[in-house]
């Protein structure tokens, strides 16, 4: 499925979570249905949630109360439905989250290659770590970056300049792999080469990302990097 601009040598890998790593969408559906039935609203379509989906569990709600990208609903019914989104999340967090195929292949392949590996993500750590556990993924990560590890999250690239200044190596050297707008603008912002995978959660399609290279899997991603090894 390589359709892209072809990749310079690599140092490192960044993994988005939703819609890219993991199939996390029944979960969050579930859970924010949960917390519209606690405030007396209808239940949405699991195709809803997954057009919200992208820019962390905070935004997620607003977008649910609001049934709008950038709605904002009053301070007073967010802050409680936040809390019981988040309080339901925690029990569907693993229910039926799995990894897409071949994530696990391809994670396994870019540790072979020498590369290093960081998962780059806008939800909480205290969702993110026990979910990359639960699918047998942490092992694969040197470093695991949540929304709430830094003062800004994606789109803002401060998340992906974070881990390249942490591995030692130049953004130019960092390669992305994501699935939706905040990936892409993150990776572009920050100057780092992009991986798009077709499967996740962009509102747009994912050849409207401006990716350097669409591909089927993190194993078809792992075949077309040429590593670049740092001592």
């Amino acid at each position: 499925m390589n359709n892209g601009r072809g990749l310079a040598a690599v140092s490192a890998v960044a993994c988005d979570l939703d819609g890219t790593l993991l199939d996390t969408l029944p979960d969050l559906a579930e859970a924010g249905n949960r917390m519209l039935a606690d405030l007396g609203r209808a239940p949405v379509s699991t195709q809803t949630v997954r057009s919200f989906i992208g820019n962390g569990i905070p935004r997620l709600t607003k977008r649910l109360l609001t049934g709008q990208l950038d709605g904002e609903p009053p301070a007073d019914l967010f802050a409680h439905a936040l809390q019981r989104f988040e309080a339901h999340y925690a029990q569907t967090l693993t229910l039926l989250s799995k990894p897409y195929p071949d994530v696990e292949a391809g994670l396994l392949r870019f540790t072979q290659l020498g590369l290093r590996l960081a998962c780059v993500t806008n939800k909480a750590e205290s969702f993110t770590l026990p979910l990359l556990r639960a699918a047998g993924l942490h092992r694969f990560f040197q470093l695991v970056v949540s929304g709430d590890s830094l003062p800004r999250k994606k789109p803002d690239p401060m998340q992906l300049l974070h881990c390249a200044e942490q591995f030692g190596i130049t953004p130019a050297r960092l390669l992305v792999i994501g699935d939706s707008e905040s990936d892409a603008q993150a990776a572009r912002a920050a100057g780092c080469p992009l991986f798009c995978v077709p499967y996740g959660y962009t509102r747009t399609g994912v050849r409207d990302l401006n990716c350097d290279v669409i591909v089927s899997s993190l194993l078809e991603a792992a075949a077309l990097v040429t590593p670049l090894l740092i001592s």
